[in-house]
């Protein structure tokens, strides 16, 4: 059985070690220890019942009502059993506890977020202070092809 959990920073080095081949690729940003323990409270993780990190997802707030989905993985012998929407539900649900009125993500895998109720959005109506914050540090930047999409809650 899944459990779902805030992230504490003990799970740190789990955590960065469970994205390190997303970050490699280029899929996921690196985030420095450093930067995860300063946004801690925005990680919920899935946990199997051994207590190993299978999954984890966080949601970072841009302005008073818009929240971003991001940093999602679930681990490869993992996939494909609903770890990651739950990971997502759970972040929503924290948003939509927060008053946070749309939720975005920047992603490679359309169809998981479209499946959850997200539609395509112009990358250009994304906050400028998202690309100069997190996009810059990307390997792709400037020529970028992740896909935005957005949900109202």
């Amino acid at each position: 059985m899944i459990k779902y959990t805030k992230a504490k920073l003990s799970d740190i080095q789990a955590m960065q070690d469970l994205v390190l081949d997303e970050v490699k690729k280029g899929i996921i940003l690196f985030r420095s220890a450093d930067e995860m323990a300063t946004n801690i409270r925005s990680y919920i993780l899935a946990k199997d019942d051994d207590d190993n990190i299978v999954g984890f997802g966080a949601l970072h707030f841009h302005a008073f009502d818009l929240a971003e989905v991001r940093s999602l993985i679930v681990s490869d012998k993992c996939r494909g059993l609903g770890i990651g929407k739950a990971i997502v539900e759970e972040l929503l649900n924290e948003g939509k506890a927060l008053d946070v009125k749309k939720i975005f993500t920047l992603t490679y895998v359309k169809a998981f977020f479209e499946s959850i109720g997200f539609e395509e959005i112009p990358k250009e109506s994304l906050p400028a202070h998202k690309i100069w914050a997190d996009c810059i540090k990307c390997k792709h930047f400037p020529v970028c092809d992740e896909i935005a999409l957005i949900k109202t809650i």
